[in-house]
């Protein structure tokens, strides 16, 4: 079928453009000599992480461990959970996932070392652990040296976790007022980054796995330092308004939610039915990635959304509302794609406007 004869709210993905972001970032890793390992946390599709290995990434990144379950449940074999890990149900669902595939995640305290180390006493492997690097985002990840020498002595004195590598996120490079400051934040990111692993391979604990991420400078084609073994991109296979916004072009957006215009109200106003609990209440309001509204409307220049309510995106433009009638579906290119996925249950696969395949979300809700 054609895609506007689907019922709304649903989940488009451009099949062709989809196809060049890709094989474009797969490209860049090469001719970069690092590996790709996707975070999957953006499209939380095992037939999606599939294709991305078929494309030549050498394993997928996810957030927690119930998408790991996922994967690994449909094929993905080697996983990196960039995220600590606390908790001893937790640690058991990973180390039961060890068994059959390689599975590696975050630490960055000595005490979560502890109790990796008891939890996986008699396991068939030792846990596979990476040290988050605090790079400038001011999340979670080791921030003093002494802090790190630390930990990486607890990993030394501990019986059953190995010390995989380092990995970090210069996710506040989206902030990133122009280029010029986006290449700053990154390169700062990626020394700081570096330097630790040097720190580990002076303690006697080289590491294997140097791993870096964030979408914005890779789509930038940034230069990746020797030293660096993988990158970690995520909305590149999509793309959003605010990852576009970085580029000026919104041409490499592949997902859009489609919608029904059902009232206008007034003379400028236009009432879709999808809203926060469809495109999220997500804004991006500081430097390269800034979007205005709530989402833009795809096939409309300048038109975005208003505001939403939880069933409702509100648009206040008086041209497109002569231009629409009630019963017109439009696309809304979300402002973050990563939590927009995460609502919908299904994604519909288009080509040239015609539905080829229906892809579920397997992932979506896994949060523990």
């Amino acid at each position: 079928m054609n895609y506007v004869e689907l019922d709304t709210p649903a989940l488009l993905i451009d099949k062709e453009i989809m196809l060049h972001n890709l094989r474009s970032m797969q490209q860049y890793a090469e001719r970069s000599l690092v590996q790709l390992r996707p975070h999957t946390k953006t499209h939380k599709t095992p037939a999606l992480a599939k294709l991305q290995m078929e494309i030549g990434a050498a394993g997928i990144t996810v957030a927690k461990v119930g998408e790991a379950e996922v994967m690994a449940e449909n094929g993905l074999a080697d996983i990196f959970i960039a995220n600590e890990i606390v908790g001893k149900g937790k640690l058991e669902r990973i180390r039961k996932l060890s068994e059959s595939i390689h599975i590696a995640f975050g630490i960055d305290h000595p005490l979560q070392v502890r109790e990796i180390d008891e939890m996986f006493s008699g396991a068939s492997k030792k846990a596979q652990v990476l040290v988050e690097i605090e790079v400038g985002e001011q999340r979670s990840g080791i921030i003093e040296e002494d802090d790190f020498k630390a930990l990486l002595e607890a990993v030394k004195a501990s019986n059953n976790v190995e010390f995989r590598g380092v990995f970090s996120h210069d996710g506040h490079t989206y902030k990133a007022e122009n280029w010029d400051e986006c290449k700053r934040l990154y390169t700062e990111s990626v020394n700081r980054t570096l330097h630790f692993a040097t720190l580990a391979e002076e303690m006697g604990l080289k590491p294997q796995v140097v791993s870096i991420g964030s979408t914005p400078p890779f789509m930038l084609n940034f230069e990746i330092p020797e030293g660096i073994t993988e990158i970690r991109p995520g909305t590149y296979i999509f793309m959003d308004a605010s990852q576009s916004n970085v580029i000026g072009s919104y041409g490499r957006c592949a997902a859009s939610v489609l919608t029904t215009i059902i009232s206008k109200p007034t003379k400028e106003r236009v009432i879709t039915d999808v809203g926060a609990k469809g495109i999220t209440a997500q804004t991006r309001t500081q430097g390269l990635t800034t979007t205005k509204g709530f989402g833009k409307i795809k096939e409309f220049d300048d038109v975005f959304v208003h505001g939403v309510f939880d069933e409702h995106a509100i648009i206040y433009n008086e041209k497109f509302r002569n231009q629409v009638e009630i019963g017109d579906k439009v696309q809304i290119i979300p402002n973050h794609i990563c939590p927009v996925c995460n609502l919908y249950e299904k994604a519909y696969l288009i080509s040239n406007g015609e539905v080829v395949d229906e892809l579920a979300v397997a992932c979506r809700g896994k949060l523990q």
